[in-house]
């Protein structure tokens, strides 16, 4: 320092007023560290400015303060005179008045200065066993039939957590595990009931929550007791304690910690809103998905009675019909075509004859042609009359295998509707269904009234 109160007269240097408090004020402020003070205010004053001023006391002293409004807008609570605090300050000197005094950073009622230095070193050492590992946190289900929330029966968590229930997911039943969520014993109490709906195993979802309050107002949920039994459950856990600036023990071993009690039924639950337009989107995609397989089945339906069409065996016995009609035109007209050649050649023979008079030789050929030309016609009717038969004979074994016969013998073959499957078993029906039935000539539509 160019200038330090160690300096002696001998150096003849002479302070102001003001010079010497700006150094003493220097030496304070730069030769401690913040500190932590717990006392008694007193002579409060809250001028228009937004500052605070006013003493911390014992039994046997007391010192200036000031807490400047910035500072005093992160107060949860309301400074009052007799109030004992515990209080972060820097130490400094009101060169006004030449009075030393704190500078306030941060203050708080001094209970909670010791729940908060307990709830620190609990969170500390539940974090090094790994109670906080979300490794172990198990995912929530998407859609849960039964939430549990643990609860005071009294507030208004309840009645906030059942109204968002009701508007987003009405299906899922509530059932609630009365606790005390403060108060002497109440993590006793709130532990044995997380361990009690973990037993009964009656939940999908767990919701534990209170509303908001000081340190001192959630301490039941800053405990070990509660936070092992946190630990334990098997049911997903959904945290939902104070404000959304509150943090407990509770919130840092739950599956999941929710802003505000709102919040965690927000978190729980699907909105059924959203299900409905997911499921409308489905029913869209699923009728486009069933109109394009009408389309191919109808298609496919088509081609196959067209491919039995054609194998139809009454379609084999027209093509073999038309065959026969074919033959039989060529067999008559080669006959004609025999016939005419050997009237040709009878012709030139009988005009050889006429020549040489072979009267007798001709008599003879004459009536060798007849038997021949009768021999001929008798061998080709014969002939067709066999192939005649073959194919009636075929015919008939076409037909006796065709299913038109089998319907024609008092059979019907019954398919199920829409579907059209063909029915082989009445277990595959139930009353009510709708059946078509084909009979040899025509369909029938029915109604199942009864299976036996």
């Amino acid at each position: 320092m160019p200038h330090s109160l160690e300096q002696t007269s001998f150096e003849r240097d002479i302070f102001s007023v003001s010079r010497l408090n700006t150094e003493v004020r220097a030496v304070l402020e730069g030769s401690f560290p913040l500190l932590w003070v717990e006392g008694e205010i007193s002579n409060l004053a809250r001028p228009a400015s937004g500052h605070l001023y006013f003493s911390l006391k014992d039994n046997h002293a007391q010192v200036r303060c000031a807490m400047f409004r910035m500072k005093r807008n992160y107060l949860r609570f309301q400074p009052e005179n007799g109030l004992q605090v515990l209080v972060r300050c820097r130490v400094s000197l009101f060169e006004g008045r030449g009075e030393f005094q704190l500078l306030i950073e941060h203050m708080e009622p001094a209970g909670e200065g010791a729940l908060r230095r307990a709830f620190d070193e609990l969170k500390g050492k539940l974090a090094g066993e790994g109670l906080f590992d979300s490794a172990r946190k198990t995912p929530l289900p998407p859609f849960p039939k039964r939430i549990g929330v643990i609860t005071s029966p009294q507030g208004a968590v309840l009645h906030d957590i059942t109204t968002v229930l009701n508007r987003r997911y009405p299906i899922a039943e509530v059932i609630v595990y009365p606790v005390p969520v403060q108060g002497q014993g109440a993590h006793r109490v709130i532990a044995d009931m997380i361990s009690l709906a973990d037993r009964r195993g009656e939940c999908d979802l767990l919701i534990l929550a209170r509303g908001g309050g000081s340190l001192e107002d959630l301490a039941a949920f800053n405990t070990e007791e509660v936070a092992r039994a946190i630990h334990r459950t098997k049911i997903p856990l959904v945290s939902a304690i104070g404000h959304e600036t509150d943090f407990t023990i509770a919130d840092f071993v739950a599956d999941l910690r929710a802003a505000t009690p709102t919040a965690a039924a927000e978190l729980a639950t699907p909105d059924r809103r959203e299900l409905n337009e997911q499921i409308g989107a489905l029913w869209q995609r699923l009728g486009s998905h069933a109109q394009r397989l009408q389309y191919r089945l109808d298609s496919r339906l088509t081609e196959l009675q067209q491919r039995l069409e054609r194998c139809h065996p009454r379609s084999r016995q027209h093509q073999r019909q038309q065959r026969i009609d074919e033959l039989e035109g060529r067999l008559t007209q080669t006959v004609a075509q025999h016939l005419h050649g050997h009237r040709a050649l009878f012709a030139s023979l009988g005009a050889r004859l006429n020549g040489s008079t072979p009267i007798h030789a001709l008599r003879h050929l004459k009536q060798r042609n007849l038997s021949l030309g009768a021999r001929c016609l008798f061998a080709m009717k014969t002939q067709l009359e066999s192939r005649n038969q073959q194919l009636t004979a075929r015919a008939s074994r076409l037909h006796t295998l065709s299913p038109l016969a089998t319907l024609e013998r008092g059979y019907s073959v019954t398919r199920k509707l829409p579907e059209g499957s063909i029915v082989h078993d009445s277990a595959t029906l139930t009353p009510g269904d709708t059946v078509e039935t084909q009979l040899a000539r025509g369909l029938l539509i029915c109604r199942v009234d009864e299976i036996h």
